[in-house]
């Protein structure tokens, strides 16, 4: 299993909106997500507006592929993207890998 870690960047006038919107995410994204290998899916939200994402998955380029082919993606990246600085275009496509240096299993 791969562990992934990613960084973006929220908009910090609109981290509020951003919350709510997570605690409300859509059932079929939520779907589509799980179906497509996204598993143990967390998002971190610092008071800047840094925004921590960690997820695991078999393979994290066949995931992305995968959910990036769903239309709910396409709607849920559209109303995302306003939400965000410094991306061009959808921000599954901004997501800063980082490397993994240190695990303890």
């Amino acid at each position: 299993m791969q562990r992934v870690c990613f960084l973006l960047k929220v908009r910090p006038e609109r981290l509020a909106e951003y919350r709510e919107r997570h605690r409300a995410v859509w059932p079929e994204m939520l779907d589509a997500l799980s179906a497509t290998g996204w598993h143990n899916y967390s998002l971190f939200l610092r008071e800047d507006g840094l925004l921590v994402g960690y997820l695991e998955t078999e393979d994290f380029e066949a995931a992305r592929e995968a959910m990036a082919a769903t239309e709910v993606n396409a709607r849920w990246q559209a109303e995302m993207a306003p939400f965000f600085e410094s991306l061009d275009g959808r921000p599954d496509e901004g997501m800063v890998s980082l490397e993994e240096v240190f695990h303890l299993k």
